[in-house]
């Protein structure tokens, strides 16, 4: 959807860069969705059921972050918040990454040692933490973007 290869920052054009890149439609048999991609990529996968959106990241070897896009917020956004075995959750937001003072990492293959890396989490050894963070945009009000949503 949208192809960051051929970006050249600015001073830096030797430099080995991507920009935004977006990938619609993964599925599970792609090496996008097999590795665990860091930088300014971001990947769609459609899920035809809510137990289908909560089974494939709880199924796979990383466990970072994951969003949902969703107007229910009884059923589906409570319950993939719940049940889904991910460090980070994203409720109609992109990118699942919280402020500092809160934990930032992941579960899985995608985590650092014992601990998180920010906040009062760094220190609790053996917990299994869940940061979840939402947005109850109105009907129309906004359309996607690739930023984090701040107060205006």
């Amino acid at each position: 959807m949208l192809d960051g290869r051929g970006f050249a920052l600015q001073g830096h054009e030797d430099g080995f860069f991507t920009g935004p890149t977006l990938f619609d439609r993964v599925t599970p048999s792609m090496k996008t969705y097999q590795d665990e991609i860091f930088g300014p990529v971001l990947q769609i996968v459609r899920a035809e059921s809510l137990e289908e959106a909560i089974a494939l990241p709880s199924r796979h070897a990383y466990g970072n972050g994951v969003s949902i896009f969703t107007r229910s917020a009884g059923r589906a956004a409570r319950e993939f918040t719940s049940k889904v075995q991910a460090g980070m959750v994203g409720i109609n937001v992109p990118i699942p990454v919280p402020l500092a003072y809160y934990s930032f990492g992941g579960w899985k293959r995608s985590a650092f040692g014992d601990a998180n890396q920010h906040g009062m989490d760094g220190v609790r050894f053996y917990t299994k933490l869940k940061t979840v963070t939402a947005r109850w945009p109105e009907d129309g009000a906004e359309g996607g973007g690739f930023v984090m949503p701040t107060m205006r």
